[in-house]
């Protein structure tokens, strides 16, 4: 299975996902065949919303409206970044949104990489360095069980910034969710106020899914016996766990 197409397939089955999972490469050369980017983007997170449909190369210039994501992804800066950046801490500061002391904290790259390529997971030609996922809260419950058994800890919820999922993941070579922040829900259409983003790094994809597509199926199981239970309790039984599985069992053979 350790091609991102069967994997892509597996994901959006196994968790009904209403996005397909979106593929980050970190890369020294573009790819022969992959498209620069063309035209403006308000920041790098809405690359994740275009890549959806589309594979395509970005350097720095591409993200140059976006000082925080030309900082949390180490790329190339210039004197003007530089400065938007200053502006744009100095803001927050003044806000109370990311003081002087929470800078250091805010994850980034280890590594410079010279082009970023977007694209849909299901057309990545070899292992993107990070998936992402747009998820809600219940298929986040199944990607979280899946990297607790796949990874043996738990990912990280993260806030502020949004882009820093990508820098974590990669860091880390761990999942991470985030649960976004309030300049990716302004510039992304797709992440709503109920959706969330999973990144699970390219090394620990084949492995997640695997634990995902079992987990899906047994979570649905699951789900229907404590559904039965409740009922039976809400009745006025007193059921055991054998006699609920009996039930469950029961129902499912009719």
């Amino acid at each position: 299975m350790s091609n991102p197409g069967a994997i892509a397939e597996i994901l959006e089955k196994s968790l009904g996902l209403q996005q397909p999972p979106v593929a980050v490469s970190l890369l020294e050369d573009r790819p022969e065949g992959v498209p620069v980017w063309e035209g403006s983007a308000p920041a790098g997170c809405r690359f994740w919303q275009e890549a959806v449909s589309r594979t395509f190369a970005t350097q720095a210039r591409h993200h140059g409206l976006c000082a925080i994501g030309i900082h949390t992804h180490n790329l190339e800066s210039t004197p003007a970044t530089n400065t938007d950046l200053n502006d744009t801490l100095k803001v927050f500061a003044d806000l109370g949104y990311v003081r002087v002391e929470d800078v250091p904290q805010i994850p980034v790259l280890g590594q410079r990489p010279n082009w970023v390529v977007y694209g849909p997971l299901a057309e990545a030609s070899s292992m993107p360095d990070v998936a992402l996922l747009f998820v809600k809260a219940n298929q986040t419950l199944i990607l979280s069980e899946a990297a607790q058994q796949a990874e043996s800890g738990l990912p990280p919820a993260m806030g502020r910034p949004a882009c820093a999922i990508v820098p974590q993941a990669v860091n880390s070579g761990r999942s991470a969710l985030s649960l976004g922040c309030c300049g990716a829900r302004a510039y992304l259409d797709v992440l709503t106020d109920e959706v969330g983003l999973f990144a699970i790094p390219g090394a620990r994809l084949e492995a997640v899914a695997e634990r995902v597509q079992a987990l899906a199926g047994a979570n649905a199981v699951l789900a229907k016996f404590h559904q039965l239970r409740r009922a039976a309790v809400e009745s006025g039984g007193t059921p055991t766990v054998r006699e609920s599985l009996e039930a469950f069992q029961r129902s499912a053979g009719a």
